[in-house]
């Protein structure tokens, strides 16, 4: 059996933080090239392929972190869970609300919360039922959510504004502690979206039991692969019934992105665990071992310089430092769109520094 680190995991999870870190800090809003954008609504762009690739990961080590729980969901296994869970939920909370704590707009959802939820609830899940019991879940928790929003509320039940998953959030939470990036209050890391999104998760944790039960990982390879483009086609399909969309976190995008995630793993088991072509990894493995740290710190650095530095610009005018970085430092260097990109890679680089100094350093940040 393949129980060995593999260090494709590590990679994969280093490239979807660094592409999240892309993604999540352009020099402008206004200048971004279509890929890095997420679909508007329906559809899928390289971008929303980030947050499912992630949680697809967490779902790969909770099978081999799993085994520590051989004993079912007893109070010790049930507290530990919780506490990590917690830890997510409430980073996240903290990401919100700073730099200014404004209780009374506080957004109580966010990437952060949402991985924590599915942990707490996928994690339990696992502990207690057998694989093959959990595969029905799986089918269970997809089918169950498509009904659930086809037949609580009249059509058109998949668009912005009219959804059970908004509708819901809204009822709950009021419109104040909702995201506000949409066209009207909607959390698109909502608590109704959570129960597929469990999904995303479990095809993670079926993927680690498929590599760990292979006699060695080129043979898991394979299944991987055939396993990987079958998801990507039946959700695929799906979507004529059931658009492909990452803010309602449909049953299709489970499977489309699923499927993808399974098929960029084997890729990268193929390169990495099998072929040994490894001259490339290190940076990725650098972000891949301080994953949760780099984000929550990247996203503390962002909300200091946009909310709590100012400086005068060229033209006098008081600005953000973030804006001000941008402007005066790289719109001169390569113009406004390419400039907003080189923004975004030169940040990269910077965190990529801390965690190659904390790797060096043996500096590891777990909950």
């Amino acid at each position: 059996m393949a129980t060995k680190r593999l260090l494709a995991l590590d990679v994969m999870r280093g490239m979807s933080i660094a592409l999240m870190i892309l993604v999540n800090t352009p020099g402008s809003w206004t200048y971004v090239y279509a890929p890095l954008r997420h679909a508007k609504w329906h559809g899928c762009t390289p971008t929303d392929l980030v947050f499912p690739f992630f949680l697809f990961i967490v779902g790969v080590s909770l099978w081999y972190s799993s085994k520590k729980f051989k004993s079912g969901v007893t109070k010790q296994n049930f507290l530990s869970v919780l506490k990590r869970s917690s830890i997510l939920f409430g980073l996240g909370l903290f990401l919100n609300a700073f730099p200014y704590f404004d209780f009374e707009h506080l957004r109580i959802f966010g990437v952060l919360q949402r991985i924590g939820l599915c942990y707490f609830l996928g994690a339990l899940l696992c502990i207690q039922f057998t694989p093959k019991q959990l595969v029905f879940i799986f089918i269970g928790l997809l089918v169950s959510y498509w009904l659930l929003l086809i037949f609580t509320i009249p059509k058109p039940y998949f668009e912005l504004k009219n959804n059970l998953a908004q509708k819901v959030d809204l009822w709950f939470f009021g419109k104040q502690h909702l995201y506000q990036g949409f066209e009207i209050p909607f959390d698109p890391e909502g608590l109704v979206a959570t129960l597929p999104s469990i999904g995303t998760l479990l095809l993670g944790y079926f993927t680690g039991q498929l590599i760990e039960f292979s006699s060695n990982t080129k043979k898991a390879v394979r299944p991987l692969c055939i396993s990987g483009i079958t998801l990507t086609i039946v959700g695929y399909i799906w979507s004529f019934t059931f658009p492909i969309n990452k803010a309602l976190w449909t049953s299709s995008f489970v499977l489309f992105t699923g499927g993808l995630a399974l098929v960029f793993l084997a890729i990268l088991l193929w390169l990495i665990d099998v072929k040994k072509i490894t001259f490339w990894i290190h940076p990725f493995l650098h972000f891949g071992t301080n994953p949760l740290f780099i984000y929550v710190f990247s996203g503390i650095y962002v909300l200091t310089i946009i909310h709590l530095v100012q400086l005068n610009n060229t033209k006098n005018e008081l600005v953000s430092g973030y804006q001000y970085l941008y402007t005066e430092l790289f719109v001169p260097i390569a113009g406004n769109m390419n400039g907003s990109l080189l923004f975004a890679l030169v940040h990269i680089f910077f965190f990529w520094c801390i965690v190659y100094f904390m790797h060096k350093k043996r500096i590891f940040i777990k909950i």
